[in-house]
C-alpha cells in the first residue's frame, strides 16, 4: 500500500469512519511487524508484543498526527520509541541478572583498610583537646545522648554541643589536611 493511500486512511480514520481505521491499523501492524523484524533478533512473541504496544500507541496518541504530514514517519518513529524502550529493558532485565563471578575480589572486604581508617580517626581524636574529643567520643561514637555525656564529664550540656561542634570541625580540617 502506497504511503497516500495509508495517508487517506488515517484522515479518514481521524474523520470517525471506523472501517477506515480498522484497515489502517491492519496494514500498520504488517509495516510494523516488517519494520521490527528487520532492526531486531527478538523472539516472535516479542515481535508481537511491539507490534501491539505500538498499534496500541498509535491509537492513544492519534491525535498528534499531523494531517498535512506523511503517515509513515510517523508510524516508523512510534515503533521506532517501542523498540528502543524493550531495548532499555532488555538490557537493564540483563543487568540485574549478570553474575558476581568476575566482581568477586571487589566484593571480598580488606578489613585492613578498615583497621587503617580507625587507627587514623584514633589519631586525629587524640590531637583534640580533651573536652572535643571526650564530647565526640560519647556522642557520637557510643552513641550517648548529650545529657548523658554532660553526667559523664561532668559538663554542662551547651558546653557538649560545642564541643562536639568545634571538635568535628577541627577533624574535618585534619581530613582535608591528610588527603
Amino acid at each position: 500500500m502506497s504511503e497516500e493511500e495509508l495517508r487517506e486512511l488515517m484522515l479518514r480514520a481521524l474523520d470517525g469512519n471506523a472501517q477506515a481505521y480498522q484497515q489502517l491499523l491492519q496494514r500498520a501492524s504488517s509495516l510494523v511487524r516488517a519494520y521490527l523484524r528487520r532492526r531486531l533478533s527478538s523472539a516472535p512473541d516479542e515481535i508481537e508484543d511491539l507490534v501491539q504496544e505500538t498499534l496500541l500507541a498509535i491509537h492513544t496518541k492519534r491525535h498528534t498526527y499531523r494531517r498535512q504530514e506523511p503517515f509513515t514517519p510517523w508510524l516508523y518513529a512510534i515503533a521506532r520509541y517501542k523498540m528502543i524502550d524493550c531495548l532499555r529493558r532488555r538490557a537493564q532485565h540483563e543487568a540485574l541478572n549478570d553474575p558476581f563471578d568476575d566482581e568477586v575480589e571487589w566484593l571480598a572486604a580488606d578489613d585492613t583498610d578498615a583497621g587503617a581508617s580507625n587507627k587514623d580517626l584514633a589519631v586525629m581524636l587524640a590531637a583534640l583537646p580533651d573536652n572535643h574529643r571526650l564530647a565526640i567520643q560519647h556522642t557520637k561514637l557510643q552513641g550517648l545522648s548529650v545529657a548523658e555525656a554532660a553526667a559523664i564529664t561532668g559538663m554542662s550540656i551547651s558546653a557538649i554541643k560545642v564541643s562536639v561542634h568545634r571538635g568535628m570541625k577541627a577533624l574535618a580540617n585534619m581530613w582535608k589536611e591528610q588527603a
